[in-house]
């Protein structure tokens, strides 16, 4: 799978009843076994950044199979099982739903030095912070993040699920990233989605390469020169239509003296790169938007405002759609996958014996 995705879901309210999570729990726990028996650990990598193959899993552990509350709850059962089986594996989760999200990068620090893992814990954490930051600041489609699941092997290979939510269209969008994905550049991004937006401001793109270097030129120029060309344009431009917006009168809701600051705060950190200036913290999505402007309009650099916008059942869904779930059933699969599960394990320890056995024999 190349490029980057992302699904749109209708966002729903409520949360998986206790008896229907724990069974989600069982049976995610045995399809991840199976597939690190079957293939390899890292095919669970692989796996997890796949949009389909995400959606089905969660169809198949019995959660809403259109709704935002898949993308979360199918998340959460992953967390705990990985917490348990994962150090087995060299698989490790962090963050999650909400106010957890934030403590990604504590738990991807605990985990690396919890079990002695052999990768580069900031370079994680850092990946983590671009990551987000991408699509909450330079991919600017009306959704803000609240959900971030990281989940990274002993290799230091990772991939990203997280989630934005807009409250105006109820709905919300997933976002699927891989360690092989480009960070800029991105123009094999995909959305998953019933429609795409007439215009949104994508500084990820290539088509968006002069405006990121104009971007990065401007803020380390001196900040009095900058807000000074800043408040010149805002003196020509007096309504701008953003995507999912209503009018606005930049002078009120950019503020300059605002702006002034982040750049004075740039301009002192004086970023080598775009990927540098990403990771500067306060540097979100209205200083990207108001930096991206000046570029198009004083100095005619070329932006994106392209959309970068592809299921199943099992045992029915939580709230009774196409059907009820049948528990029986459900604890009947999660019996079958366990016995596979179980010789697997068997089959990999007979061969583990029998390397053992012939290395004895030549020695």
């Amino acid at each position: 799978m190349t490029g980057r995705y992302v699904v749109n879901l209708p966002i729903h309210s409520g949360k998986a009843p206790r008896w229907l999570f724990e069974r989600m729990v069982s049976l995610a726990e045995q399809i991840l076994i199976i597939i690190a028996e079957s293939f390899s650990p890292t095919e669970i990598l692989n796996r997890l950044a796949d949009p389909w193959w995400f959606q089905a899993l969660g169809g198949i552990l019995g959660f809403d199979w259109h709704s935002s509350g898949l993308t979360t709850t199918t998340a959460g059962a992953l967390k705990v099982v990985l917490d348990r089986i994962g150090p087995e594996l060299g698989i490790f989760a962090a963050g999650g739903k909400g106010k957890t999200s934030l403590k990604t990068p504590e738990h991807i620090r605990q985990s690396v030095e919890r079990y002695g893992l052999n990768v580069d814990a900031e370079k994680l954490v850092d990946t983590s912070r671009v990551v987000a930051k991408i699509d909450n600041a330079l991919v600017q489609d009306g959704y803000t993040l609240y959900h971030h699941f990281f989940v990274f092997d002993n290799q230091g290979r990772w991939i990203v699920i997280q989630q934005g939510m807009n409250q105006n269209a109820r709905y919300a969008r997933r976002y699927h990233w891989r360690f092989d994905n480009k960070i800029l550049n991105n123009d094999k991004a995909r959305i998953v989605a019933p429609f795409k937006l007439s215009r949104v401001l994508n500084l990820v793109s290539s088509t968006s390469a002069s405006t990121r270097e104009f971007i990065l030129e401007f803020i380390r120029s001196y900040p009095d020169v900058a807000v000074g060309v800043y408040k010149k344009m805002l003196e020509d431009v007096r309504e701008i239509n953003f995507p999912r917006r209503e009018y606005i009168v930049p002078s009120l809701d950019i503020k300059p003296e605002n702006l002034y600051k982040i750049l004075v705060k740039t301009y002192e950190a004086h970023p080598r790169d775009f990927y540098e200036l990403i990771k500067i913290r306060g540097v979100g999505p209205k200083t990207f938007r108001a930096l991206a402007l000046v570029g198009e309009l004083v100095y005619g650099t070329e932006v994106s405002w392209r959309d970068p916008v592809k299921f199943t059942y099992a045992h029915g869904g939580k709230d009774g759609h196409p059907y009820p779930i049948n528990r029986e059933d459900y604890d009947r699969t999660i019996q079958i996958l366990e016995k596979l599960a179980s010789k697997l394990k068997d089959k990999r320890a007979r061969g583990k014996a029998r390397q053992l056995l012939l290395g004895l024999g030549e020695g």
